[in-house]
């Protein structure tokens, strides 16, 4: 693998409310084979405490975002900002780089053609560096993503987004396709794949390359956990904006997702009927099964009916904007 030596690289680190996370990744930070330009903490806490802690990192950048949960992107978009290096890497507070991390994601930029690059995130899961070996970061036809990012594939291979945990851009390409715009509240699913598909729409190659390793140790959400309620309505709501923002509202791959989508509801609500006969439970597990299913149709089809109303309203201010 031919090396960038001529490329500078910022880190940014995006953070709210975890100060314990933020600390050991900038413990890991600090042991890379390749020093950054800069590494910049933006962090939209509503305490202190995670201030206290870069205050202990010498040469590590503290920045506020004051906009506070649920803008990640915006988060990011500040980091890029605030650094000015040819590429800029982006980690989660909650993910761990492996010494030679930034080395190697930095080698993949020698190709003038790449305008992205992410790297493996190991959930510390038996078996998982052997799963999707032929599916990592794929944008299916249907409009659903693939993820399968603590794949070892053993080689770099072209994908359509990569996982924001651990990812990084060159700048130009970032400008080139208007920056980061934060469109994606709540649990902020889909903000990075928003960067991907445009960059790739834009003709940039998106690299996954598992030699850039981070230990991703899934720190707790603010709110709710993964999979919950919450999270069903705005992977759903997320996703709309996401496709209408990459393609358009009236491109065929959102059409087919909203069919996607559509059939999951009613097989929760086929399978939320099932439990209510089921003769194994108690009329309690029953109710609470059922109930369960209907709460997470219901999430489904508000997360498309909201997602829907603001794609439409992206749509029209970036026509207002372009006509300005």
């Amino acid at each position: 693998m031919p090396e960038a030596p001529s490329l500078s690289v910022d880190v940014v680190v995006a953070t709210f409310n975890r100060p314990d996370n933020v600390r050991t990744c900038l413990e890991h930070l600090a042991r890379q084979t390749r020093t950054p330009h800069e590494i910049v903490v933006v962090d939209s806490s509503p305490h202190r405490l995670t201030a206290d802690v870069v205050a202990g990192f010498p040469g590590v950048r503290y920045i506020r975002n004051d906009a506070g949960p649920g803008t990640l992107a915006t988060s990011r978009a500040i980091g890029v900002a605030e650094t000015g290096s040819d590429v800029v890497a982006f980690i989660d507070d909650d993910a761990y780089a492996e010494p030679d991390w930034l080395e190697n994601i930095l080698a993949r930029y020698a190709d003038p053609s790449v305008g992205a690059v992410g790297g493996r995130a190991s959930n510390g899961r038996p078996g998982e560096e052997h799963e999707g070996h032929d599916a990592v970061g794929r944008l299916l036809p249907d409009g659903t993503l693939t993820g399968n990012f603590a794949a070892d594939t053993g080689r770099d291979l072209d994908v359509d987004h990569v996982l924001g945990a651990n990812m990084s851009v060159r700048r130009s390409a970032l400008e080139e396709i208007g920056g980061i715009v934060d469109l994606f509240p709540g649990t902020c699913l889909r903000e990075e794949s928003d960067i991907m598909l445009r960059l790739g729409r834009a003709g940039h190659r998106i690299v996954y390359t598992p030699a850039a390793l981070v230990e991703h140790v899934a720190a707790p959400y603010t709110k709710g956990r993964r999979f919950d309620v919450r999270y069903t309505f705005y992977g759903h709501r997320n996703h709309v904006v996401l496709l209408s923002h990459a393609f358009g509202m009236g491109a065929p791959i959102l059409r087919r997702f909203y069919g996607v989508a559509l059939r999951e509801v009613g097989a929760n609500v086929a399978d939320g009927a099932r439990a209510v006969v089921t003769g194994d439970r108690s009329p309690r597990q029953r109710v609470r099964a059922a109930g369960g299913r209907a709460l997470h149709a219901s999430a489904a089809l508000g997360g498309l009916a909201v997602g829907t109303t603001a794609a439409v309203r992206t749509r029209l201010g970036d026509r207002r904007t372009a006509r300005a």
